[in-house]
Formats: structure tokens, C-alpha cells, sequence
């Protein structure tokens, strides 16, 4: 008989992150660029996964001139931020991880402000 329990959209979240973070990794030249989003606020960093080290970060938290800081204008505006810093460390190039989320909405406007700003992935 078919399960007919469902599970949290968390939870399937989390296994999209895990089934795709098998499949990618970030070095010190092409860097990944993990996204993630709480119900207040948007983050992005750039990680080496080799060293496990954080190369630049970028967030809401201390962001200011926001209406919203959980909104798609706010997105971009991360974007924008994490895009420069990398470019300040001579980083163009990055593998996206959009950390299991859809590709829509925020994660989307995100990504876009940040090809805008000048990363390829």
C-alpha cells in the first residue's frame, strides 16, 4: 500500500540540497555560491570546499535602506553586494547552489542581480 504520509516542503528542501551538493563542489578558482533563506532575511556566500573555508558572504542582516529584507528586491540587492566583494577578490567564475530551493521567485532575482553585477555561472 502507498505511503500516504507527505512530507514537510523542509524536508524535501533538504534532500534536494543534500542529492545536489553531491554533484557539485567549489574550489579556490571557481568558488560555490550557496544561497539560503530564512523567513526574515536572505543570505549568499562564496565557499571553497576544498580548504572549507568562506571566501566572501553577503546578507540582509546588516543591510540597510530596505523596505523588506525578506523580499525579492532584497534578493537583489544580495546580489548585487555578493558579486562585488567576489569581484574585489578576483573571483568572476562560480558554481551555483541554490541550497535545494526552486529556482523562482527569490533564488531567481538573486542569481540574475548577480550575472547582472558581473559573476558567470
Amino acid at each position: 500500500m502507498a505511503n500516504l504520509q507527505s512530507k514537510s516542503s523542509s524536508a524535501k528542501r533538504k534532500r534536494r540540497h543534500f542529492r545536489v551538493r553531491a554533484k557539485i563542489n567549489g574550489t579556490t578558482s571557481v568558488p560555490r555560491l550557496n544561497v539560503f533563506k530564512s523567513n526574515g532575511h536572505f543570505y549568499a556566500q562564496l565557499i571553497d570546499d576544498v580548504k572549507q573555508k568562506t571566501i566572501v558572504a553577503a546578507s540582509t542582516l546588516k543591510m540597510t535602506g530596505l523596505k523588506s529584507t525578506s523580499n525579492i528586491a532584497a534578493a537583489e540587492k544580495v546580489g548585487d553586494e555578493i558579486a562585488k566583494k567576489a569581484l574585489d577578490k578576483k573571483v568572476t567564475t562560480v558554481v551555483f547552489d541554490r541550497g535545494g530551493y526552486l529556482y523562482h521567485g527569490k533564488v531567481k532575482a538573486f542569481a540574475e542581480a548577480a550575472r547582472k553585477a558581473g559573476l558567470k555561472f
